[in-house]
């Protein structure tokens, strides 16, 4: 029997974004004022995911739907910890984690969703994309001279329909997925400015550190505005019924790992996934099994 909640889940709508096109970026929290104390949030998110783990079960004995969780965000915003967090003494068996970085001289030979779609998850799992094909609307927006390396016709290059065409590839793409048993869930990880500011500050002043930060990261938080231009343009194009959005304050860790689990958890009720229920004859097979083995 499933463990009722400790407190309730939050909203799941709280931060789904607007599926109309409206959706402003200077309207996107990055902290809230009101939220469970850290310690709250440490003990809830460690019963939410008991609660996830039992759904998980369920959803991988059940063996026919799964559950994708997109992960975008600045530097510094919290992805790998997030992702860590919410996976945190679940079954690895029924996870799926892929990060993706710079396309190979492979992926470049191929669209720009073929590096992700050979990486969804199998049925009865849980995948987890930490960043995604929307790098092909949101860095390649911000850095066009990177489309010189994607071998793309000169017609499709230059075309002034170009990002429009590739969000509507995406939606396309996430309505296939839905409707073929995969639950989309996106979460853009919305740190502010001077947060991500303080966390570079903690990259480079603690030795241990050292090795999350790349100079690279400061050359582009010069492109703060353009990026946040760039998100805003891509959440409005992409942010579906079938495949919405959700904008996390991000500033707060413990917070934000607590709403992304209780936003997956949430999904996973929704599809209310059981285990399989046998027939009369293997019924009927069980006992004589049991029979044998008593």
């Amino acid at each position: 029997m499933l463990t009722p909640p400790l407190w309730p889940l939050v909203p799941e709508h709280r931060y789904r974004t607007d599926t109309n096109g409206a959706f402003s970026i200077d309207d996107a929290l990055t902290s809230v004022a009101t939220r469970p104390s850290k310690g709250d949030c440490k003990r809830e998110l460690k019963a939410t995911l008991k609660r996830v783990d039992q759904w998980q079960r369920r959803l991988y004995a059940e063996d026919q739907r799964a559950l994708l969780c997109v992960f975008q965000a600045m530097d510094a915003a919290g992805k790998d910890s997030t992702i860590r967090a919410v996976t945190k003494g679940l079954n690895p068996a029924g996870f799926q984690v892929a990060s993706f970085k710079a396309p190979s001289a492979m992926e470049l030979d191929h669209d720009f969703l073929w590096r992700t779609s050979h990486k969804l998850p199998e049925r009865g799992r849980i995948g987890i994309f930490n960043r995604s094909y929307y790098e092909e609307a949101l860095v390649i927006k911000v850095h066009p001279q990177y489309l010189a390396h994607q071998k793309l016709p000169a017609e499709i290059q230059n075309s002034n329909t170009l990002w429009d065409d590739r969000y509507e590839s995406i939606n396309y793409h996430e309505k296939h997925l839905v409707n073929n048993g995969i639950t989309v869930l996106k979460f853009w990880l919305n740190v502010s400015k001077e947060e991500q500011g303080r966390r570079f500050l903690d990259r480079i002043d603690k030795p241990e550190k050292h090795w999350k930060f790349s100079i690279n990261d400061i050359k582009e938080r010069g492109h703060w505005d353009e990026y946040m231009q760039a998100y805003q343009a891509c959440i409005r194009a992409t942010s579906t019924p079938w495949a919405p959005w959700y904008a996390i304050p991000a500033d707060d860790k413990p917070y934000m790992r607590l709403v992304v689990a209780s936003i997956i958890e949430q999904a996973l009720i929704n599809l209310n996934p059981d285990f399989p229920r046998v027939s009369e004859q293997q019924r009927e097979q069980l006992l004589a099994a049991r029979a044998q083995l008593v």
